[in-house]
């Protein structure tokens, strides 16, 4: 795995979601939730809407367009009108920065 360093953690309170550019991919939402630090492609599958726009509930981000909400730990839509899976990217801090792989993103099973 390729970690790179995506944005200072105190940048994402808790709560809060961060779109972030990292090695010239596509954007990627950092979310910060009482469940940990999670990183999705800040795109959501129905609309091509920055998910990063979106409300935070948990584990879920809800995007602001449709009301798709989608499981954080997986990238699953939860609810129409989206119905496939969004790419989530391995992450990791050091108590200062968070990392993020953005060379792996990991593909929903379902």
């Amino acid at each position: 795995m390729s970690f790179v360093r995506a944005c200072a953690l105190a940048d994402v309170p808790v709560g809060t979601v961060l779109a972030v550019e990292v090695a010239g991919r596509d954007s990627i939402a950092i979310a910060n939730t009482t469940g940990g630090l999670f990183a999705i492609r800040d795109v959501c599958s129905h609309a091509e809407i920055p998910l990063s726009d979106g409300e935070i509930d948990g584990c879920t981000l809800e995007c602001e367009a449709h009301g798709s909400r989608f499981d954080l730990r997986t990238g699953n839509p939860l609810d129409p009108p989206a119905v496939m899976p969004v790419p989530i990217y391995p992450v990791r801090t050091d108590g200062t920065n968070i990392f993020i792989d953005p060379d792996n993103p990991i593909e929903s099973q379902e």
